[in-house]
């Protein structure tokens, strides 16, 4: 066999891979295929999601206006954005194994871009919950994401290409806080239309933009770096099981370091998904600032996602060089305790600037937790790669809900209080990453337990 892959012609790769034809190095700016023009794709296409889910909240004034929403109204539908996603992330993991994370993220792009245009008929607190529900699909292919960066990308540049690729993408949190109000005034200050027609024209921006880039991945996108999904698996020599589904989910619903990563997720990227939802509407209603101020605050909690979630790849990379996985995993029990503890602090400041400057910091260790996070889960499982992710980007969703539930909806906490109990959540639900252990590289606390009998088994491990 491998005589037989070495008569082949190489690929003309531009960037230097590994055996596996993975790219060993990342170049953000380029444009290069298949592994740099994957990224953007994948990269852009999340932001449109990104974009989409969040457009709601920076015009909720508005809309709780229009709907007579009442607050519990709106704790139910922030709960309600992030129930879809658990489902579709957890369906989206087996889905990429299956059918490649090109076809599986723009057919879901797809389908919930009509759904995101029809918040233009929300008409009552009801539909307005169902329509958030639904329009948190698409978040999903977060899932489809992290898949094709680690399908790109060899291990000593993962981390970093999977914090670049979400931490760019999940900026659409941000830009969506800044453009919906702006296109919402502008409508009205230029166009003339009422207030409570401004809010839902300028939903046809999301959705189109949605559309457009789930099209773009379809045409210009490739699943590996040999071809796309049915050509790599027709050409492959080496055996597989991953065309049985009930395999794939059964060994990575097995795996108990992919559920206690999917609990750390949770009160990482969880604890980021309700901050989207909440922020804006916490500075417009605590501070009395006005509605484009409240939207350009909460915008710089996402906008920090640009440098924030891919410093914590590079950091899990740089750890994984030097310590192996015990780095990787120090490094993520550090960064998400002090994002917890400044999450606490955040709850606790009385003035605008202290809470805009501590937002800012919280946002940065935060949004760097969960690029560690997903600097470990490619060593998790070769076998269940998509299931590993599925269930680690479900965890993100699972952790929103709770908080979303426990703490904002028609919750006896002021929401100040609250931010601040969801920073003593966040603390300890890192601890169970101290019980992570990689019988090769170890775990926090204790060495490795290296077995050469045990040399293919369905986990990756660091060199």
């Amino acid at each position: 066999m491998e005589s037989q892959s070495k008569s082949q012609p190489p690929l003309p790769f531009s960037l230097p891979v590994d055996e596996d034809q993975k790219a060993t190095e990342f170049k953000a700016f380029s444009l290069t295929q298949p592994h740099m023009l994957a990224f953007h794709l994948a990269w852009l296409s999340l932001f449109s999601c990104f974009f989409s889910t969040f457009s709601i909240p920076p015009l909720l004034p508005i809309i709780r206006d229009d709907l007579n929403l009442t607050d519990t109204d709106i704790g139910h539908a922030g709960i309600a954005s992030f129930a879809g996603s658990i489902f579709s992330r957890l369906a989206m993991g087996p889905a990429c194994d299956l059918m490649g994370p090109r076809i599986a993220s723009a057919t879901l792009s797809l389908l919930t871009a009509p759904i995101i245009l029809a918040t233009c008929l929300v008409s009552s607190p009801q539909s307005f919950i169902l329509i958030r529900f639904l329009i948190g699909f698409s978040l999903a292919s977060f899932v489809s994401n992290q898949y094709w960066m680690s399908s790109m990308f060899s291990s000593n540049v993962v981390g970093l290409a999977n914090g670049v690729a979400a931490g760019w993408a999940n900026m659409g949190s941000g830009v969506t806080q800044l453009v919906m109000p702006f296109l919402y005034n502008s409508l009205i200050n230029y166009c003339e239309i009422p207030p409570f027609t401004a809010w839902r024209v300028v939903f046809i921006v999301p959705a189109t933009f949605q559309a457009i880039t789930a099209i773009m991945v379809l045409v210009y996108g490739q699943d590996f770096p040999s071809g796309n999904y049915k050509k790599s698996r027709t050409q492959s020599t080496k055996p597989t099981q991953k065309d049985n589904l009930l395999t794939i989910l059964f060994h990575g619903l097995r795996n108990y370091r992919g559920w206690i990563l999917a609990l750390t997720y949770g009160f990482c990227f969880g604890v980021e998904l309700t901050t989207d939802n909440i922020i804006a509407q916490y500075f417009y209603d605590r501070f009395e600032v006005n509605l484009q101020l409240a939207g350009t605050i909460a915008a710089c909690f996402g906008m920090t996602n640009c440098f924030s979630r891919p410093i914590g790849g590079m950091v899990s990379d740089e750890m994984g060089k030097r310590f192996g996985m015990r780095g990787r995993l120090w490094g993520l029990w550090v960064v998400q305790t002090v994002a917890g503890l400044l999450c606490m602090l955040l709850g606790r400041i009385n003035t605008l600037w202290g809470s805009i400057i501590v937002m800012c910091c919280f946002s940065v260790f935060v949004q760097a937790a969960s690029g560690l996070t997903f600097g470990v889960v490619p060593f998790v499982s070769q076998r269940s790669l998509g299931v590993i992710s599925g269930m680690t980007g479900s965890g993100g969703t699972v952790g929103a809900v709770v908080t979303q539930l426990l703490l904002f909806s028609g919750s006896k906490f002021s929401k100040q209080t609250s931010i601040s109990l969801m920073g003593i959540m966040m603390l300890v639900c890192t601890l169970p990453i101290t019980l992570i252990y990689f019988p090769r590289s170890g775990g926090m606390l204790c060495g490795p337990s290296f077995n050469p009998n045990k040399a293919n088994e369905d986990y990756h491990l660091l060199e």
